[in-house]
């Protein structure tokens, strides 16, 4: 489903990371642990077609994302991969729903708004779906940014830090909800974080 090979990148000409080879099948789930600097967000990005790799290879799902050009990958990344950001940034002036709407037209699906509201309902938020997301808890952003990982049924799902600034009960239950949607679409899960709270939950783990 995933497998990277020699991924290298360089920052400022001078300070080169070279990352562990990944591989993974369909439904699997993983964990990239490291300190603030290691290089976990930037092999996230690589990960999720944010950015191109200096030196290696990134296969999903069949295709070597590394030879796409920026429209293709862009379309590609849309269709098969779902990013959960630290921060998540929506379009602030539309509701939920239509910032999920919003998500299926620009990966070139259909929109669906009936799906939206079922992703929406296994989340517990579906009594959110017209509201502007400017009014929404950190929770419920969280939740959101959530169902727009899912609604395109990606093949793999990206979280950068679910779990930085949640105390331990509220970590437990980002991890569940994470876990149970991945489990709901098989998609592989990757989470990327410097939480070490989490390594007894993953055994599958790289440390950076």
């Amino acid at each position: 489903m995933i497998e990277t090979k020699g991924l290298e990148h360089t920052y400022d000409g001078n300070n080169k990371i070279g990352f562990p080879d990944i591989r993974l099948e369909k439904g699997e789930k993983m964990l990239l642990l490291g300190l603030s600097g290691s290089g976990k967000t930037t092999l996230l990005h690589l990960l999720g077609g944010l950015m191109k790799p200096q030196k290696g290879n990134i296969s999903i799902a069949g295709t070597d994302i590394s030879g796409l050009g920026s429209s293709a990958l862009d379309k590609f990344r849309g269709k098969h991969v779902g990013i959960i950001f630290q921060r998540p940034h929506f379009v602030s002036s539309l509701s939920v729903m239509e910032n999920l709407l919003l998500t299926q037209k620009l990966a070139g699906n259909s929109t669906n708004s009936s799906e939206i509201k079922s992703i929406l309902e296994k989340l517990n938020i579906a009594h959110k779906a017209n509201s502007s997301t400017r009014n929404l808890s950190q929770g419920e952003q969280q939740r959101v940014a959530i169902a727009r990982a899912l609604v395109n049924k990606p093949d793999i799902i990206l979280a950068d830090e679910p779990t930085s600034a949640l105390d331990d009960h509220n970590t437990n239950e980002v991890v569940d909800l994470l876990e149970q949607q991945a489990e709901a679409y098989n998609a592989t899960l990757i989470i990327v974080t410097h939480d070490t709270r989490l390594k007894e939950r993953f055994p599958k783990r790289i440390e950076l």
